[in-house]
């Protein structure tokens, strides 16, 4: 019963946040896109779509900073995916600030502008800033889409999350990702004393806040599909415990003081349960807790270790990683553990798999030849593809969209052994390669799903 309601209790506070930021976009007339505007992202490299995207306009001083700061976030956004290039505003025949309804479009295809992004910042009277935007199509002088918010001030970079997410949806038939956060273990002090603390910060890096004090080791936060809760694993007293974290509340939940270690908590896609794998008389298996009844269920019963469970997207499958056969593999079963099959054949161990929200492939690393590779495969293990090769690549993220991992990489030092840790992103054709900015070292990302969920 308590359970139960402090799940109701969190997502009360979240529908209130998304009032106070007022998501209410009323949607203006848009047209049909032009074919030639589509970005067909399932190609293996895909040429970037040029878009001119100046500062939104504004009547004041205040909105043309705001107007500017927004844009600037959208831009960022856009250039990460790798699918855009922006035109450079040096080039810009038709002043943007003179715009006041449908643009001259001749003007900008003469410099190959086929997408164009209008619109206006102005703070209203009532102390709220209202921001509207327009996706012009240049070659069939049309609007794709165009959408109006009005929010408190402080949330204009949500507010460019969503625009960023509007513009990359209808450009890609895809659904967009930027209107997310990311939780992620924050790393300080030299390598025998470390502090681990739990943090989150929106995708961009921008936000950054710490969730725990760093007092106690914490390690693999893993979002829940409800978006404003995270388990994870804390080292109290020397004694492993999983917590459940509110994000919006701050109320932390213990799950259980595990015996031995217990790894890896990660949400199922309902939500009701956690998998995780427990360490008991040597063995190391897999078991769910119920979150409503806390019973336990054990899924495995082997001799060797298996660890690192992920749920498929429709809860029917599980996949995780197993040294059963002699050497770290990966394995499917079905939810009730039943049906273990080995999915991975190619060369050198394979480790942290999770399965992405579109179901159709697993990210792992991969360990060969004393480097370490993030790589994806499908569900029957078919298709393999290493995105990533570095000194040390580890714990892929999917971004809720399916097209983007993130990940931590460990760069040596000049010994040759372990140095700095940061996040890095890439997506699905290995050539967008970004480090993700974080204050200082960072390791453990898990992406959540949207924000928004529209």
């Amino acid at each position: 019963m308590k359970r139960r309601q402090a799940k109701q209790f969190g997502a009360g506070v979240l529908a209130l946040m998304l009032t106070c930021v007022g998501i209410g976009a009323a949607l203006l007339t848009a047209g049909p896109a032009h074919a030639a505007l589509k970005i067909d992202i399932t190609r293996g490299n895909v040429d970037p779509l040029p878009i001119a995207l100046p500062a939104l306009n504004g009547r004041t001083k205040t909105d043309a900073r705001f107007g500017a700061e927004i844009a600037s976030v959208i831009q960022a956004d856009l250039l990460r995916s790798g699918l855009f290039r922006m035109v450079p505003q040096s080039s810009f025949i038709e002043d943007p600030g003179a715009i006041r309804g449908a643009p001259r479009f001749g003007d900008w295809r003469l410099v190959d502008a086929p997408a164009l992004v209008t619109g206006t910042a102005e703070m209203q009277v009532d102390g709220r800033l209202k921001v509207e935007f327009h996706l012009w199509d240049t070659y069939a002088e049309s609007q794709v889409t165009g959408v109006a918010y009005v929010t408190e001030p402080q949330h204009w970079r949500r507010i460019a999350h969503l625009i960023s997410d509007a513009i990359y949806e209808r450009l890609t038939g895809e659904q967009g990702y930027f209107d997310t956060r990311v939780v992620y273990i924050a790393e300080s002090g030299p390598k025998n004393r470390r502090v681990k603390r739990l943090a989150i910060m929106d995708q961009d890096g921008a936000n950054n806040r710490y969730l725990t004090h760093g007092q106690h080791l914490v390690l693999t936060p893993r979002f829940s599909p409800s978006t404003q809760e995270i388990t994870y694993l804390s080292y109290y007293r020397n004694r492993p415990r999983v917590y459940i974290f509110n994000i919006e509340t701050g109320q932390q939940e213990i799950l259980g003081d595990f015996p031995g270690m217990s790894f890896a908590p990660r949400f199922s896609p309902d939500g009701n349960k956690v998998i995780m794998s427990l360490s008991r008389a040597g063995n190391t298996d897999i078991y769910t807790m119920d979150l409503r009844s806390r019973r336990l269920s054990r899924l495995t019963s082997h001799v060797g270790i298996d660890t690192s469970p992920s749920y498929a997207p429709d809860g029917q499958q599980i996949v995780f990683n197993s040294d059963r056969g002699g050497a770290q593999q990966l394995y499917i079963m079905n939810a009730n553990g039943s049906g273990v099959r080995r999915i991975s054949f190619g060369d050198g161990r394979y480790a942290t798999p999770v399965w992405s929200p579109r179901g159709d492939l697993i990210a792992f690393t991969k360990m060969k030849g004393g480097k370490f590779f993030i790589g994806v495969m499908r569900p029957d293990g078919s298709g393999e593809r290493l995105l990533t090769e570095s000194f040390l690549d580890e714990g892929p993220t999917w971004s809720p969209n399916g097209r983007v991992l993130m990940f931590f990489r460990q760069t040596p030092d000049y010994r040759g052994g372990s140095g700095k840790t940061y996040l890095y992103s890439v997506d699905l054709t290995g050539h967008n390669e970004r480090r993700v900015p974080t204050p200082g070292e960072a390791s453990d990302p898990a992406w959540s799903p949207l924000i928004n969920q529209r």
